[in-house]
């Protein structure tokens, strides 16, 4: 005899799908976001500023009298017509995979619209139009870009590299494009007045392996402060944490802000003293046609346009982009219109409060709303996918360590002891690039340099060793009665495991489960390391992205209120579970109050 129809289960999931929705719409609130489109444009520091934005060359530098680098600088270069695209050693035929920054406007950048651009990058495609070559841009991170390069996932590094003689011995590098120098900036009112003033003892803030990096650990032998993108490290700066930063000039002047508590008391020419693209250094078709495009660009005026647009200043001393014999580049007196518009490099302003400068960098609410279109049309689902997939593949994989843990047979209980062991000693990080950049080249023939298989691998199994000793420890917490009662109604032992025992240690580890999946959902953001292309970015770089475009860590805040509207309604949902499992379902007004004994009798038969 069947059950009637119970209609409060349903009623119960609305309910909760409305809490839920609640919840959400809570957050956002609070976060001062709303779905309304911005009232105002914002900002894009990831735009061409013009000759008008025209900055004078610091005038230790522009008196310097520094020698052209001709220990690599190529006499001369292959016509174009001789280069055969087909031998080039791409790693797809015809297009240039090119790995690049995201938050280095003017140099690498992506804009409001998704586009990789920033005067490298622009070169960069104009160089590529000049081989009949496409170009295919993906964001990464500084740090392992040039171990990419070298493995073979991206043919082009481009992110303002200098060519440095400690990178040669990783890489390979075009010509220069570009020369670079290093600005000191410090807090408005620091004792500091140069480089002859930082000592040990000091903050001196770098970004991580950088060439600024190495300057301040080699030449002036003083252990900086490491930040991973210059962002942050400007915040910081301005905030007083740290009391200096050796910066790429461009970047500096780039951040920089009316206002800002902030200025350049100093420059030095960059150790390499040019800027060019890495390649892997067996491929020399590949740097020799980058060499010829380069001149190309140089010659037709195309260099000269980009630079001015992008990062319009005077070229120093003895010093030239291309090969030896590329054509002299026509441009305008930067230092004049400098002079006429007032930009002058290292120029002071009229600090700003410290309640403005909060306001500005974390609540600014037009930049709240801006960012949540791009939150959530492209980072919401893709930390979704890796999440949601990396969690099926941890589920599944740490069940198994689970069971072969408590195995009594060693040769499964020992590798997944192992397995443990090594998942859970290392940063997640650090699985992450092992499996990206070591496994990664071996099945490029099945994932097509897609990072998303490789990530969401890494991130399930990383996932799946502190899932298996969470389920481990609820199936050893079920008591040994439930093991042999189910056995003396003659249930097998795996029959007893799946029906009876993991059931109940899921049950009781499920909040725990819960923390582990929101964790994971957090970790997602580490997927960038290996390489995105902009639709495949998940909120946190999404967020990144937008900073990085308008200064402001505003965005970042807007990405982390949409991070807590989906961790805090998880939480509380797994607390409602875990509350009704633990005391059962409360009694319906519709459920009979007493059973037919006649009917349980005909369902026990």
């Amino acid at each position: 005899m069947a059950r009637p129809a119970v209609k409060a289960p349903a009623r119960r999931a609305a309910l909760l799908g409305r809490r839920i929705s609640a919840c959400i719409a809570t957050c956002l609130i609070i976060g001062g976001i709303a779905v309304a489109p911005p009232a105002a444009a914002v900002p894009d520091q990831c735009y061409p500023a013009g000759e008008q934005a025209a900055v004078a060359l610091p005038p230790k530098l522009a008196n310097a009298k520094r020698p052209r680098e001709d220990k690599y600088t190529t006499a001369g270069v292959e016509p174009l017509d001789s280069i055969d695209i087909t031998k080039l050693g791409l790693s797809t035929p015809g297009v240039l995979t090119v790995g690049t920054l995201t938050e280095s406007p003017p140099s690498n950048c992506i804009n409001a619209k998704g586009r990789y651009t920033g005067f490298d990058n622009e070169l960069l495609r104009a160089i590529a139009k000049k081989l009949s070559l496409r170009v295919y841009f993906v964001g990464t991170d500084f740090f392992g870009l040039l171990a990419q390069v070298e493995s073979g996932r991206f043919d082009v590094g481009s992110a303002s590299i200098n060519a440095t003689d400690a990178r040669r011995r990783t890489v390979g590098f075009t010509n220069g494009y570009n020369f670079g120098y290093m600005a000191l900036v410090v807090p408005t009112g620091s004792p500091i007045t140069g480089y002859d003033g930082l000592a040990a003892g000091q903050r001196i803030a770098v970004v991580q392996g950088t060439v600024e990096d190495a300057y301040v650990v080699d030449t002036l032998e003083l252990e900086p402060v490491r930040f991973p993108d210059p962002i942050t490290l400007y915040a910081s700066l301005k905030s007083r944490q740290v009391d200096a930063w050796v910066a790429p000039s461009l970047t500096a002047l780039n951040l920089m802000r009316p206002g800002d508590p902030a200025s350049v008391v100093g420059a030095t020419f960059s150790p390499a003293g040019f800027e060019a693209y890495a390649v892997a250094k067996e491929n020399r078709a590949l740097i020799s046609a980058l060499n010829s495009g380069l001149d190309a660009v140089i010659a037709d005026g195309t260099w000269p346009q980009l630079y001015a647009d992008w990062v319009p200043r005077p070229l120093p001393p003895e010093w030239q982009p291309g090969s030896k014999s590329a054509a002299t580049p026509h441009l305008p007196d930067f230092a004049a219109i400098a002079q006429r518009n007032h930009k002058v490099a290292g120029e002071s302003y009229a600090p700003k409060s410290t309640l403005a400068q909060l306001r500005d960098s974390f609540f600014d609410w037009e930049l709240y709303r801006a960012a949540l279109p791009d939150l959530i049309k492209t980072g919401l689902p893709n930390t979704l996918l890796l999440t949601l997939s990396g969690g099926i593949i941890g589920l599944v994989a740490g069940l198994g360590l689970a069971v072969a843990g408590i195995s009594r047979t060693r040769w499964l209980r020992w590798p997944a002891r192992i397995y443990t062991d090594i998942f859970r000693g290392l940063p997640e990080v650090l699985i992450i690039l092992l499996i990206g950049l070591a496994v990664g080249p071996l099945v490029s023939g099945l994932t097509h340099n897609n990072p998303y298989p490789l990530g969401i691998a890494a991130l399930g199994l990383t996932a799946a060793a502190y899932i298996g000793e969470i389920l481990r420890s609820g199936i050893q917490s079920v008591e040994a009665g439930q093991l042999e009662a189910a056995r003396a109604l003659g249930f097998g032992y795996p029959a007893t495991m799946r029906l009876v025992v993991i059931p109940q240690g899921i049950r009781r580890v499920l909040p725990a489960l819960v923390n582990q999946f929101i964790a994971l959902l957090k970790a997602s953001a580490l997927l960038y390391f290996l390489g995105l292309v902009a639709g495949q970015r998940e909120l946190f770089q999404v967020g990144r992205d937008i900073n990085a475009q308008t200064g402001s860590l505003s965005p970042l805040v807007a990405a982390g209120v949409l991070y807590l509207a989906l961790t805090i309604p998880l939480t509380h949902l797994v607390n409602v579970v875990d509350h009704r499992l633990r005391r059962g379902r409360p009694a319906d007004a519709e459920d009979p109050a007493d059973l037919d004994p006649v009917i349980i009798g005909q369902e026990m038969t």
